[in-house]
């Protein structure tokens, strides 16, 4: 009989779907059999990663963003009630989900409603502490209240200094049952020979990434550079195009994604933590751009800014000449972690 486990990340860029892939192969090589549940490019990545695999859609969260970043805290709270109808409406859908199957357990990557006092319930997330300027103890108690209600956390980072994720994950004070994992990344390091000299990693919801595209296609068409662009807009097909000394992808997946960052010299992208430990893992030279707003994303960037790794600035600042003194930053080194997958899904054994 087939180990069903419930695996479902958040459609919030393509962060949390991306870092489920060496999750979702952990479980099949160890015999559980994943069902992916999502919605939106989320749940169209993983399709297209896992062909094979069965598939559930979940309600949307529906949240949009402000193209200012000063109104980005006023934009998430007129989205709330939307995000509690979708948290309402995903615990009924996962309840129907179980009731057509028998499941060992659930993975929720920030899916605040996909969860059961029935089934071992795991719960993904990096920020224990939910940055949000001077309302974060708000944000971050509010974030906690759900995550209780969950058997366990596991955090994707390192335990102890060194670490990714700072203050995020690691807060002074804290009474939830947390597994720390060790960052996660679909990824393996390649010394490939370098095809591009800067490569641009674009995610994240709208309107900032097409935002962000527009601004990044400008400064980079007046530049002599070989450089690639993966406009992360997921679409039916694969497009590529030639804009100049540009190549563009609209995606790109599996091998060939991690292939063109192992033969990119610089990766510029968002400071997402997925990108984060992803670039980590393919010890890569980056510079960041935070989303507009996003305060976690903006932590990241001045924290790692900060420590003389990669350097980073806001997108309205962006030029070619930012670029000029990245080679007096450190870059992202790779933490030796290797999870023991085996033990942590013997949680789901206890059904």
């Amino acid at each position: 009989m087939s180990k069903k486990v419930l695996i479902a990340p958040l459609n919030w860029g393509l962060g949390h779907a991306t870092r489920c892939i060496p999750i979702i192969n952990a479980l099949q090589h160890q015999g559980f059999k994943p069902v992916i549940a999502s919605d939106g490019v989320a749940l169209s990545l993983l399709r297209k990663e896992f062909p094979e695999l069965e598939t559930k859609e979940l309600p949307s969260y529906n949240i949009e963003y402000s193209k200012k970043g000063s109104n980005f805290k006023l934009k998430m709270l007129l989205n709330s009630p939307k995000i509690a109808q979708a948290i309402t409406a995903e615990k009924k859908a996962t309840k129907k989900i179980l009731k057509s199957d028998e499941y060992y357990g659930i993975i929720s990557d920030n899916r605040m409603g996909v969860r059961s006092k029935k089934v071992p319930s795991v719960f993904i997330t990096h920020q224990l502490t939910v940055l949000s300027g001077k309302t974060t103890s708000i944000s971050t108690k509010l974030h906690n209240k759900y995550i209780k209600k969950f058997d366990v956390c596991w955090v994707p980072d390192m335990a102890d200094e060194p670490n990714l994720s700072g203050e995020l994950g690691h807060p002074k004070k804290n009474s939830i049952p947390v597994t720390y994992l060790g960052p996660l990344s679909r990824f393996t390091y390649q010394n490939l020979p370098k095809k591009y000299d800067i490569m641009v990693l674009l995610s994240g919801p709208e309107p900032q990434r097409t935002m962000l595209e527009e601004k990044l296609f400008h400064e980079f068409e007046r530049s002599d550079k070989k450089i690639v662009f993966v406009r992360g807009v997921i679409e039916k097909t694969h497009k590529t195009y030639l804009k100049n000394n540009i190549t563009v992808h609209n995606y790109l997946t599996g091998v060939e994604l991690e292939n063109t960052i192992n033969s990119s010299t610089i990766i510029i992208s968002r400071s997402g933590y997925t990108t984060v430990m992803d670039l980590a893992k393919l010890k890569k030279k980056a510079f960041f751009i935070p989303t507009p707003g996003q305060f976690e994303q903006e932590y990241l960037a001045e924290r790692l800014t900060s420590s003389r790794l990669v350097p980073s600035c806001k997108q309205d600042e962006f030029t070619l000449k930012k670029l000029y003194d990245l080679n007096t930053y450190k870059g992202l080194s790779c933490f030796s972690t290797d999870i023991d997958y085996r033990e942590l899904f013997h949680f789901f054994h206890s059904k």
